[in-house]
Formats: structure tokens, sequence, C-alpha cells
């Protein structure tokens, strides 16, 4: 979500003991990936997206436009260590009429394995009027260590960030889960991991950008801080076709509501066939 100027910006002002942690991270991490360079990730099957998915959003607060949100999948591989990745970018800034109620400018980098859809690195800056920060961290998923600038944890196997995981729940088959039905979802969020899952709804078709489209309704569980007030407070509608692209997001924040909605796509590794 971070305009470039932006970020040049962050890096100049970025001291020498931040530098040199990053470059302790990046070793310790190389150093890992040799030792256990005989894991074998899992296999997770992925077809709901691709390389050059680009996906664009309009959040409303209340019935105001106010921003705006880009997931975007680099066009090719990046490789993390050894391992081949997506690099997903996905960026938030509202727009110059509604920065002077609240300002944002956020952005969240996260490098997803390829064949376990499961994160190696993550990335975020953020700016939220008053309130910023920087996140890097590292994934060792054979020996469940995350190594940050910040803090070295230990974590579950496969534990995902907001931004992979994302892109992981887009390649769970859906077609046989029950109303009610609870999907385990491990969240790696400024230092610490959360035991989350996430509920499946039904289906549902919903009017969108696009006309009508038939959707699977989920609702994940949230993480109750400074911005979600409580745990069920937000509901997610995804095509129900191959892509299981997000089509809506609505949820309650602790001062109002708001509603993010698909605007644009372009990219997809499948026909959008869930459009009525």
């Amino acid at each position: 979500m971070t305009m470039v100027e932006w970020i040049n910006l962050t890096l100049m002002k970025t001291n020498i003991k931040y530098i040199a942690m990053t470059l302790l991270v990046v070793f310790n991490f190389s150093f890992t990936e040799k030792e256990n360079a005989a894991f074998k990730f899992r296999q997770q099957n992925n077809k709901a997206f691709g390389f050059g998915e680009q996906l664009t959003y309009r959040v409303h607060y209340g019935w105001l436009n106010a921003a705006r949100i880009t997931m975007r999948v680099d066009d090719t591989v990046v490789s993390v260590g050894e391992r081949p990745t997506y690099h997903i970018v996905a960026s938030g800034k509202t727009n110059k009429s509604f920065d002077w109620m609240y300002t944002v400018r956020d952005r969240f980098e996260s490098y997803v394995d390829t064949s376990g859809i499961a994160p190696l690195k993550y990335f975020k800056t953020v700016q939220e009027d008053k309130y910023k920060d920087t996140d890097l961290v590292y994934y060792d998923h054979e020996g469940k260590k995350l190594r940050g600038l910040k803090k070295n944890m230990d974590m579950p196997e496969y534990v995902q960030d907001i931004v992979s995981g994302t892109y992981y729940a887009r390649t769970i088959d859906f077609s046989k889960a029950y109303v009610g039905q609870t999907f385990p979802l491990d969240i790696y969020l400024d230092q610490k991991i959360y035991n989350l899952k996430f509920k499946y709804l039904g289906i549902e078709t919903i009017k969108s950008d696009f006309g009508k489209v038939r959707c699977i309704k989920l609702r994940p569980q949230l993480v109750v801080d400074r911005v979600f007030k409580d745990e069920d407070d937000m509901t997610i509608w995804v095509s129900d076709d191959g892509n299981r692209l997000p089509i809506r997001v609505q949820t309650d924040i602790w001062v109002g509501s708001l509603k993010v909605d698909l605007t644009s796509y372009k990219g997809l590794a499948n026909p959008f066939d869930a459009k009525l």
C-alpha cells in the first residue's frame, strides 16, 4: 500500500543497528537452510492462484469510500534460500479525501513456498495515523523456529502470516464441508503466534461489482486488538469456483464498520465461473 517514495524515505532513515540485525537474520536463515536440506515440504495442492495475479479492492468506512487495497503475486518465481516462492505484496492506502480523518500507508510482503503454500519470509511496514511499525521474519518449518528482527521464537510447522494465510485458505477444498465446520489456521502476527480457525457458513449468492456471484461464506477468528473488538466480527465471501477469489469482506471495528469489495482482477488461474 505504500508509495515508492515513502518506502525509500523509510529505508534512508533505517539505522546501522537495524541493517546489522537484518544481515544477522539472513545469515542465520541461510545456515539453517543448509542444515535442513533434507527436509521435504508438504505438497499443498494449489490450483487457485498463480504468478501475475492482481486483485484490487475498494474499502468503505460506513458510507465513505475510504481506501484502496491491492494484492499482487509477482510475475516470476523468487528464491528464498534454495526454495522457489510466490512473492506476494498486499498494500493498502487511504484515499486523500479520507487522510484528514485517518491515514493508512501499509505494505505487507510474504514469500510463500510454491509447493507447501507456507511462508519462508515476511516483511511489513505499517503507518496508521501516529502508529508506525516494521517487522521482518524468516520461518524454519522443519526446526519449527521463527527468526526475526525483534524476536526469535518457537512456531508450529507451516504457520502462516496474514498474507500467506489468505492465499493458503484459497487452496482448501470446501466441496465436502458442512455448515459450522472449522478449519485450523496458525498465524504469526507482531511477535506472537495465534492458534486461530475459520468457520464454513455455506454457499450464498451476493451482488458485487461484477453482478451476482455465487460465494463460499466464511467466518475467520480474529485477533482482538487495537482494530478488532470481537473475534467473530468478520465475514468473508469467496467465489465458489476454482479461483476462490475473496469477493467481499465485512467487519465491525472498534469505531464503525468496514466493507471491502473486489473491484478489478487480472491474471486469474481459472475462469471466473462463479459469476451468474
